[in-house]
């Protein structure tokens, strides 16, 4: 039988790697453009007063769908 006497730190598993390649890169951005276009289109098919339900207007829309991450 073995014994395993190194201790390692558990890594979170919101850890990403830092280095991708060109591919990945490529694929990471294409994903992230589908998002925020479903989001946009979502948005735009919803009325005038619906979208002053949630605090946003027409115009801003755009702004929203590329700052998913941020309350408007």
């Amino acid at each position: 039988m073995s014994t395993i006497n190194e201790i390692t730190e558990p890594r979170s598993a919101s850890a990403k790697r830092q280095v991708y390649s060109p591919l990945e890169t490529y694929w990471i951005a294409f994903q992230e453009w589908r998002k925020r276009e479903k989001v946009r289109a979502r948005l735009w098919q919803l009325t005038d007063s619906e979208l002053a339900d949630i605090g946003i207007t027409r115009g801003e829309i755009d702004y929203v769908a590329s700052h998913r991450d941020m309350d408007p």
